[in-house]
């Protein structure tokens, strides 16, 4: 009984009269047809969509935590002068915070990054932009992304344009890839 003993401290079990059921968590397992790819260009695209996927969906999990408690923060502030002196403190951490792992990641990483934003905020970043910062400096930031040839005003769209991003992201967050 010693074996059985050690079984049930690590599964939780379940005891309906003289019947013994072991209950165990099982993750959802996601099946998609198998990709075929045209070129290797394509299948270039999407593991680089993969690894920047994997690099950047934690980050916008974080940013959006931190955009909710900066929001609830700003809430209970009843002046103007206030927000902002709290407002700067808290923009020098966020940059301390993500500064060094930002300067690391390469442009496509960044695109992907405004997008996982879109899509866990439901706001696009030059929204985001203008909320915190202002609209000024959001016009100020999308004029050089424009330069870059990119637009903070995108969207993110899982069902259409952006569906390839989609099928990675729910397989990383179901450990599948």
């Amino acid at each position: 009984m010693p074996a059985a003993a050690a079984l049930s401290d690590s599964i939780p079990m379940l005891v309906q009269g003289n019947d013994t059921f072991y209950l165990a968590f099982l993750r959802d397992v996601y099946v998609y047809p198998p990709l075929k790819f045209n070129s290797k260009k394509q299948e270039r695209f999407y593991w680089k969509t993969v690894r920047d996927v994997k690099k950047t969906l934690p980050y916008a999990k974080s940013i959006t935590k931190d955009m909710a408690y900066a929001d609830a923060e700003l809430a209970k502030l009843t002046t103007d002068k206030e927000r902002r002196q709290w407002w700067r403190k808290y923009e020098r951490y966020l940059f301390k915070k993500y500064e060094k792992d930002f300067r690391g990641m390469y442009a496509s990483q960044g695109r992907m990054l405004m997008k996982l934003m879109d899509r866990e905020s439901d706001h696009t970043s030059y929204e985001l932009i203008k909320q915190y910062r202002g609209k000024a400096a959001a016009d100020f930031w999308q004029f050089v992304a424009k330069l870059f040839k990119n637009d903070l005003k995108e969207g993110y769209d899982g069902n259409d344009k952006d569906r390839i991003i989609e099928r990675v992201i729910t397989l990383v967050e179901a450990g599948q890839l």
